[in-house]
């Protein structure tokens, strides 16, 4: 398979094998790739129980279940004051 890079991909390639931190350019190729394998899997592990929960809240929605606008903003706002700072 032959693929072309657009320049600044490339300028990137090469300033990552100069800089030191790859002995060539597959090992940044070979990098990026794993990389994306990874990101695609978090994505499909994040997805199904995404589309789940939605499934449920529309469910509930349609049951007449529902949260007041306000209630939830302060829901949301008392996580954020219990999450660690730190991050």
């Amino acid at each position: 398979m032959s693929i072309s890079l657009k320049p600044e991909h490339e300028q990137f390639i090469h300033s990552q094998v100069a800089s030191g931190g790859f002995a060539n350019h597959e090992e940044v190729i070979d990098t990026a790739f794993r990389l994306l394998e990874k990101l695609h899997g978090e994505y499909e592990q994040w997805i199904e129980p995404t589309r789940h929960k939605i499934e449920l809240g529309i469910a509930e929605l349609d049951q007449g279940q529902r949260l007041d606008g306000e209630a939830v903003v302060g829901l949301i706002l008392e996580r954020f004051k219990q999450a660690p700072q730190d991050l």
